[in-house]
């Protein structure tokens, strides 16, 4: 998942701290701005789903990513641990490739490409038991009223016969050190997967700097679309190179 929470996020994207967290989370949509050159930032969040219970399903998701220029970001993401009915384990996890630019102070754009790997138990229902891909445009800008706007679009579940087209925008309003965000999101049908549709909808609080929490739920508008609850932390861990 992704969002980001600043009202102002492509004038700030340029001045701000490169110790200042950005955070994707936690949004089924990512932004089309990058960790600073050289710094790491790592996003985790624990989440229960379900389409009758949200006992039905349980992750730990992480996203550590990595700046390596301006314009350019790599990470490597997904759920270190779920939980289904069928049992527990690794889920599915992979490598995601953003490629950036800002044509405007208010406007930026962003390509992401992405592969998974079959490191689940396709067994017990915890990943697709295959390489899957993935790419996607992002438009993010800023508007009046002091919002901040995410678009997201493209093919996903790639290599498993028909694609998923996933769609979605998201909206964000920050209120000093507090922000609201929401989404609304689909995948259509595909071999990867049925249908998935919903609303989303979060807080965000910066408790530094360089920390961002996140609570929000989903819930789920077609119908095999499991509802949701989760919280999180996005940390910037500083240089590494």
């Amino acid at each position: 998942m992704a969002a980001t929470i600043a009202p102002s996020a492509s004038a700030r994207a340029a001045a701000q701290s490169p110790r200042e967290a950005n955070p994707e989370r936690p949004t089924f949509a990512t932004h089309a701005y990058a960790v600073a050159a050289g710094y790491a930032e790592l996003e985790q969040g624990l989440s229960a789903r379900g389409s009758h219970s949200l006992s039905e399903g349980t992750s730990w998701d992480v996203n550590l990513k990595l700046g390596i220029t301006r314009h350019v970001q790599v990470a490597l993401f997904g759920p270190l641990y779920a939980r289904r009915v069928s049992g527990g384990g690794v889920g599915d996890l992979g490598v995601a490739l953003k490629l950036r630019t800002d044509p405007s102070p208010r406007v930026a754009l962003a390509v992401v490409s992405t592969v998974t790997g079959p490191t689940a138990s396709a067994a017990r229902s915890l990943g697709a038991g295959r390489v899957l891909g993935g790419l996607v445009g992002v438009l993010s800008a800023d508007v009046p009223g002091a919002i901040h706007v995410d678009v997201n679009a493209g093919p996903q579940g790639i290599g498993a016969g028909a694609p998923q087209w996933f769609t979605s925008l998201s909206a964000a309003r920050a209120f000093r050190s507090v922000g609201v965000t929401v989404e609304l999101f689909d995948f259509t049908h595909g071999g990867a997967g049925p249908r998935l549709a919903g609303v989303l909808g979060a807080v965000t609080v910066r408790l530094a700097p360089w920390a961002v929490a996140d609570v929000g739920g989903v819930a789920g508008t077609a119908r095999e679309t499991p509802d949701q609850l989760f919280i999180g932390m996005t940390t910037n861990l500083g240089r590494v190179f």
